[in-house]
C-alpha cells in the first residue's frame, strides 16, 4: 500500500517520504486553521437587506469546501498547494456589502461566482497558463522573493511584534515595533519563543522543525492563557487590549452544529440588476483580476520553495493546478464563503518537506474534521504558527540571489514586485507594479522584442486595475 502511495504521488521522486508529507499537511493546517475563524467574522457584517450569512453556518462551509478543493489538488494535481477562502477577496466583498445601499451577500457572491465562471474558461482556454509561461524568469524569481517577504509580514504584524502604528500618536511611520514602540503581552512571548525554538531547531537540523516550534508554542498558548486570561485584542463593546491575542484566543470554542444551508444561495444576476450592468462588470472585473493573479504570484512562489519547477520555469500539471484554484472561486462564491484560492500559508508545510499532493490530502482530511471540530482549531492562536511563517519568509527569500540585478529591466520590476507586496499587503499590487513597470523599462531600452505579447496585454488590464476607482467616479459609480 505504501509503495502504492509513493508510486502515485511520486514521493521518493521528489526527495520526499510519506512521514515528511504528514508532518508538511499537519504544518499547512496549522498555519492556515485560523480562516476557519476568521472568514465568518469578516463576513458577519449585514447586508443592505440586513440579512447576515451566520458565523456557523460560513464556518462549516468555509471548512468543508476549503477540505475539498485542497484534498482535489493533492489527489489530481498532485501538488502540496492548501486552498481556502483568500483574504482580500473576501474582504473587498464584505466592505462592499457593507457600504453599498442596494447590494445584498446574494448579489456579491453571485459576482464572485460570475468572476470564477470567468476564469475556468480562461483557463480551459490556456489564456492563464499562456499568461503564467509569458512572465520572464526574473519576475517569476522575484515574485517567490516578494511573497517570501508577504508572509513574514504576515507573521510579524499577527503575532503583535510589529504593529500599525495609530494616527492619534501624530507620526508618519507607518509601522513599528509591538506597542509604541515596546513589546506587550503574553501573546508576543510566545512568539518569541516560538521563533527561537524553530530557529534552533533548524539549526540543529531536527526533522519536523517548523511542526515542533508549532506544537510547542501552541502547548505554551494554552498554558499562558489559562492563568493569565490574557483575552482577544480587539473585542465587541470593548476597549482595544494591545497585550491580547490577536486572532484566536486559545482554548476550546463554543460548539455549533453542523449548517450547510448556505449552499446554492448565490444570485449571479443579482449585482447587474442592482448596480447595472457597466457596474456590475467593474465589480467583477475587479474580482477576477485579484483571484487570477494573487493564485499565479502564490502558486509560482510556491512550487519554486517545493522545487518542483522544471529549469525552464514551467510547473507540472500547471494546468490541473489552475483548474482546480478557478474552481475554488466558483465553489467559494456558490457557497457564499467568498472565492477559495491557494493559500499562501502553504509555505508552512513545504518549508516542513512537503513536496507531493499528500501532504494536500492530509491538510484536506484535516480540514473537513476540523468541520465537526471548530472548537478544536481555537487551540491554536496565530501567535503560535507566526515563527514558522518568519521561518518560511526566509526561506524564499534566499531566492533573491538569482535575479540579474545589473538587467535594469528586471532589477528595477523585481525591486517593484518585491516591494510592493508586503507594502500594500497584497501579491496582487506587487504582480501588477512590476508587469507594467517591466513593460515600461523595456519600452524605454527600446527592447520590445524581448516583450511577450501577452505582456502587454496583462500590463493594460493592470492599469485598469490600479485605475478602478478614477474610472468608477468618471462614469458616476
Amino acid at each position: 500500500m505504501a509503495s502504492a502511495v509513493d508510486r502515485y504521488f511520486k514521493i521518493t521522486d521528489r526527495g520526499s517520504t510519506v512521514g515528511r508529507e504528514i508532518r508538511g499537511g499537519l504544518a499547512t493546517f496549522f498555519a492556515l486553521s485560523y480562516i476557519v475563524v476568521l472568514n465568518p467574522l469578516i463576513l458577519s457584517g449585514a447586508d443592505a437587506a440586513g440579512s447576515h450569512l451566520g458565523i456557523p453556518r460560513v464556518a462549516a462551509m468555509t471548512a468543508l469546501v476549503g477540505g475539498i478543493l485542497t484534498i482535489l489538488m493533492g489527489v489530481w494535481a498532485k501538488h502540496p498547494f492548501a486552498l481556502a477562502t483568500g483574504l482580500g477577496v473576501n474582504a473587498f466583498v464584505a466592505v462592499t456589502v457593507a457600504t453599498h445601499p442596494d447590494v445584498t451577500w446574494p448579489d456579491m457572491m453571485g459576482l464572485v461566482l460570475v468572476a470564477g465562471v470567468v476564469m475556468f474558461v480562461l483557463v480551459l482556454t490556456g489564456f492563464r497558463t499562456a499568461v503564467f509561461k509569458a512572465v520572464p524568469e526574473g519576475l517569476k524569481t522575484a515574485i517567490v522573493v516578494g511573497i517570501g517577504v508577504f508572509i513574514a509580514l504576515i507573521g510579524l504584524v499577527n503575532a503583535g511584534f510589529v504593529r500599525r502604528i495609530p494616527d492619534a500618536a501624530g507620526t508618519t511611520v507607518p509601522l513599528g515595533l509591538g506597542d509604541a514602540g515596546r513589546l506587550v503581552g503574553w501573546p508576543t512571548l510566545v512568539f518569541v519563543v516560538g521563533l527561537v525554538l524553530t530557529i534552533a531547531l533548524m539549526v540543529r537540523r531536527v526533522r519536523g522543525a517548523l511542526l515542533i516550534g508549532i506544537i510547542a508554542a501552541t502547548v505554551l498558548a494554552n498554558i499562558v492563557e489559562i492563568a493569565f486570561h490574557v483575552g482577544p485584542s480587539v473585542a465587541p463593546g470593548q476597549a482595544p487590549n494591545p497585550a491580547g491575542w490577536s486572532l484566536v484566543v486559545p482554548g476550546l470554542g463554543n460548539v455549533a452544529p453542523v449548517d450547510l444551508g448556505l449552499f446554492g444561495q448565490a444570485d449571479p444576476f443579482g449585482a447587474f440588476t442592482h448596480l447595472g450592468t457597466l457596474g456590475a462588470l467593474l465589480m467583477a472585473f475587479v474580482i477576477l483580476l485579484s483571484i487570477f493573479f494573487d493564485a499565479m504570484g502564490t502558486m509560482v512562489g510556491l512550487a519554486r520553495e517545493a522545487g518542483s519547477m522544471t529549469p525552464d520555469g514551467q510547473i507540472p500539471n500547471v494546468d490541473r493546478v489552475l483548474l482546480v484554484d478557478a474552481f475554488g472561486a466558483i465553489a467559494g462564491g456558490g457557497t457564499s464563503i467568498s472565492s477559495n484560492q491557494i493559500f499562501v500559508e502553504s509555505g508552512a508545510g513545504i518549508g516542513e518537506g512537503a513536496r507531493t499532493g499528500l501532504a494536500s490530502v492530509v491538510t484536506g482530511i484535516m480540514l473537513l474534521l476540523a468541520m465537526f471540530a471548530t472548537p478544536l482549531i481555537n487551540l491554536v492562536p496565530f501567535e503560535a504558527v507566526a515563527p514558522a511563517l518568519v521561518i518560511v519568509g526566509f526561506l524564499m527569500f534566499q531566492q533573491v540571489a538569482k535575479i540579474d540585478w545589473h538587467d535594469l529591466g528586471i532589477a528595477i520590476p523585481a525591486f517593484l514586485t518585491i516591494g510592493l507586496m508586503p507594502f500594500t499587503y497584497s501579491i496582487a499590487n506587487g504582480l501588477g507594479a512590476g508587469f507594467i513597470s517591466y513593460v515600461l523599462v523595456r519600452l524605454f531600452q527600446g527592447r520590445t522584442r524581448d516583450i511577450h505579447p501577452l505582456m502587454w496585454a496583462v500590463a493594460a488590464a493592470f492599469l485598469i486595475f490600479f485605475g478602478i476607482g478614477p474610472i468608477e467616479k468618471l462614469l458616476g459609480f
